[in-house]
């Protein structure tokens, strides 16, 4: 189980296979790639800077990603999220989660995601031809980490 919070990049095709190495037990991967769009409503998005509490995002991160580990028979699992000053096109995220059989790591994946936008410390300012916005949290949002609420 690994959780990272960092400016640089990463490569989606080397994460996986290292989250996978050795582990023969893997049946499945579910995995989500988060990535900055060029556009917000009908306004053209020429960037996002997203910031963090350091140190209370990593240990919320953690602890998501502890209850998806109680909740799905998951063989391993990784989130990486970015942090600074992003250009469309550039990722932002990314969630996988290893298990036996795809479903549990499709569910645990879609889990993290879900709960990741509404619970983790992160906050997103925009930049427009207005200006700089920063971003409110989206009642969709809500409503789907609501879903996996006991």
């Amino acid at each position: 189980m690994a959780v990272r919070v960092q400016e640089a990049d990463f490569d989606v095709g080397a994460e996986l296979a290292a989250l996978t190495a050795g582990n023969h037990k893997v049946g499945g991967l579910g995995v989500f790639i988060g990535v900055v769009r060029d556009t917000a409503g009908d306004a053209a998005v020429a960037g996002m800077t997203l910031e963090h509490y350091p140190g209370m995002t990593e240990r919320q991160l953690a602890a998501i990603e502890a209850e998806a580990v109680a909740r799905w028979p998951i063989e391993a699992s990784l989130i990486v999220h970015r942090v600074g000053r992003l250009a469309p096109g550039e990722n932002i995220v990314l969630v996988a989660c290893a298990s036996a059989h795809r479903q549990a790591a499709l569910d645990a994946t879609a889990f993290l995601i879900d709960w990741l936008k509404t619970k983790a410390p992160f906050w997103k300012l925009e930049e427009t031809a207005d200006g700089e916005s920063w971003v409110d949290a989206r009642e969709s949002d809500d409503a789907a980490a609501a879903r996996w609420r006991r």
